[in-house]
C-alpha cells in the first residue's frame, strides 16, 4: 500500500511478458538463375552517348517479382548498383516478414493482457503468491528471495 493512501485501498497493476529469441542478421545471397537482367537505352539528356549505348539496366528477381531500374552512364556500374539495391530490397522484405512473425508469436504468448490471461497474483500485503496455472500458493517472502521450489514440484 502506498504511504500516501488515506482510504486503505490496495494498488494493483498488471504486466505482460513475452520471451522470444533474437533474430540473427545474415547476408542475402542472390542466385543468378533467379535474376532477369535486361539493358536498354536510357532516357533524358546525354546526347549522342545516351542515344547509342545500352547503359540502363533493368533487374528483376523472379521469385518475388521485385524489379529495379538503374539509369546511369556505365552499364557495369549500373549492374552492380542494381544488384545491391535489389539485395537491400529483398533483405528489407525478409526483415519485415520476420518482424510480422515475431509480432504474431508475441501476441500469441502475451494474449490480451486482461484478467483471464494472468499467470500469477502477487499480494505483498497478504504475503502470498498464487500461480493460477499450477494452482499453487506460496509466501511472498520466499518468492522474492528466489525460493521457487514450490513452483517446480
Amino acid at each position: 500500500m502506498p504511504p500516501n493512501e488515506k482510504r486503505g485501498r490496495t494498488q494493483t497493476s498488471t504486466i505482460t511478458v513475452a520471451v522470444l529469441s533474437e533474430p540473427k542478421q545474415h547476408e542475402y545471397h542472390l542466385d543468378e538463375k533467379d535474376l532477369v537482367i535486361t539493358t536498354r537505352r536510357g532516357s533524358g539528356p546525354g546526347g549522342q552517348h545516351r542515344n547509342k549505348t545500352d547503359s540502363c539496366v533493368d533487374m528483376k528477381h523472379i521469385p518475388t517479382g521485385i524489379m529495379v531500374t538503374v539509369d546511369g552512364r556505365c552499364q557495369h556500374q549500373n549492374k552492380a548498383l542494381a544488384r545491391s539495391i535489389l539485395c537491400a530490397k529483398l533483405l528489407a522484405g525478409e526483415r519485415e516478414r520476420g518482424i510480422l512473425q515475431r509480432n504474431k508469436d508475441r501476441k500469441q504468448q502475451v494474449g490480451c493482457g486482461m484478467r483471464g490471461d494472468k499467470r500469477r497474483t502477487i499480494r505483498v500485503g497478504d504475503n502470498q503468491v498464487v500461480d493460477h496455472i499450477l494452482g499453487i500458493s506460496m509466501s511472498y517472502k520466499d518468492y522474492i528471495k528466489g525460493n521457487l521450489e514450490a513452483l517446480w514440484v
